[in-house]
């Protein structure tokens, strides 16, 4: 036991060489618990490497002990020598009492490299073994929650709850049947259990923002906002409260204290585009169209492939009648994000109102098929036809307006003037 304090001792204080000198000495030492406590309390620290050569060192001395291939198999896997702790687990046999802890250090090695069902089939193995092991049922709803099989991971940790426990392995079950609830979108059911964390004292930022997001999804954005402004005083930089906060004041329509954890967050993270975005279209409700347009284009510097942003501030321009920003705006815009019709339609309001008559009608063309359910778009289609002469391709134009918005006089007597003259 003096060997372990002293050894505490050296990684206290820093001496990383003594801490060597002495795990070289104990792997030629005799004395296993001295030996095997040693390696724990190096584990303990995050000394890996070292943890594994004394782990090895007592397997030389008893290669059939289960507990150390477990033990070293850990040690294995933090260091991303899996292939070798692979071996260690598998030479674990059923009879043996560490079998269970393989099968449990199997299935975490199989899910954390993504393969799901085999880390299933491993923890439904053991629970065949230990059917009223806590810990197993418990690994078993982790597995399905991370797997997104939420249902199914609500009714163990339901299980577990029946059975009087409130944690298992020093985690609330309490806090995972609240987010798998709400990471399957069963918002409602989520709330009283985040709201009885809360009650209970166990006032975290994650289970704060937790309760603020199942509350805003079920619609109750009051609620929502208490716990966001209690998560921000808390935490200021948990940056995804402002966007929620903000996100709850427009459904209340406080669209000034929206702003204001818009550009708050913005304060904070000066990179979340969807922030900028946010307030940019939040000061447009306000008519504030300089501060709009602001947000909108540090949107589009941190993205320029951001459509979102894209269409909003050429949305601005186009009804400021800015044509000029407005085209400078889509010339700027790639040759993909130009194929999207609504912004094919904004490069032809710009270029009409420009005087680019020929680069207009191209434009028109290209955003007709997916703009010709947009009565307006199809109005102003036509009445450019037929400013350019193209008056049969207007004609067809209108005939499209009419079959969405029957009572348009104006277009009505076009068309009746249109079969008397063809008559």
């Amino acid at each position: 036991m003096e060997q372990v304090q002293q050894l505490e001792k050296m990684i206290m204080n820093g001496n990383l060489q003594a801490v060597e000198e002495t795990v070289e000495q104990l792997t030629k030492s005799i004395e296993f618990d001295a030996i095997y406590d040693s390696a724990t309390l190096l584990m303990e620290y995050g000394l890996v490497p070292q943890a594994d050569q004394l782990y090895d060192a007592l397997l030389t001395h008893m290669p059939d002990a289960g507990q150390l291939k477990i033990d070293r198999a850990e040690a294995l896997m933090a260091l991303g020598r899996e292939d070798e702790a692979l071996l260690l687990l598998t030479d674990i046999l059923k009879e043996e009492e560490e079998y269970l802890q393989a099968l449990l250090l199997l299935a975490d090695y199989y899910q954390t490299i993504g393969m799901a069902e085999v880390a299933l089939s491993k923890i439904d193995e053991a629970e065949e073994l230990a059917p009223e092991e806590p810990v197993i049922r418990f690994a078993k709803a982790e597995l399905l929650l991370e797997s997104g099989k939420y249902s199914e991971a609500v009714r163990l940790y339901l299980q577990l709850r029946e059975r009087g426990l409130d944690e298992v392995g020093g985690t609330s079950l309490e806090s995972r049947i609240a987010e798998a609830y709400s990471a399957g979108g069963a918002y409602e059911e989520a709330v009283p259990y985040y709201e009885s964390l809360l009650k209970d004292g166990k006032v975290l930022p994650d289970t704060l923002f937790g309760a603020a997001y199942s509350q805003y999804q079920s619609g109750n954005s009051q609620p929502a906002l208490r716990h966001l402004n209690q998560l921000i005083e808390m935490d200021p930089d948990y940056f995804s409260a402002y966007m929620l906060a903000g996100q709850a004041s427009l459904l209340l329509e406080e669209n000034e204290n929206a702003l204001t954890f818009f550009t708050e967050g913005i304060r904070r993270d000066e990179f979340d585009k969807e922030l900028h975005l946010a307030a940019g279209k939040v000061a447009l409700k306000l008519g504030r169209p300089g501060e709009a347009e602001r947000f909108l284009g540090d949107a589009l510097a941190l993205d320029p492939e951001y459509v979102e942003a894209r269409i909003s501030l050429a949305s601005l321009y186009e009804q400021q009648e800015h044509y000029e920003n407005l085209l400078e705006l889509l010339q700027d815009t790639s040759e993909e994000q130009l194929e999207i019709p609504l912004l094919a339609a904004f490069k032809a309001y710009a270029e009409e109102n420009l005087e680019h008559y020929t680069e207009a009608y191209d434009s028109y063309v290209q955003a007709y098929t997916g703009m010709k359910e947009d009565p307006e778009f199809l109005e102003r289609y036509a009445k450019f036809l037929l400013e350019e002469g193209k008056r049969s391709e207007a004609v067809n134009i209108v005939k499209e307006l009419m079959v969405l918005v029957p009572d348009l006089p104006e277009w009505a007597s076009f068309l009746e003037d249109q079969e008397e003259e063809e008559a």
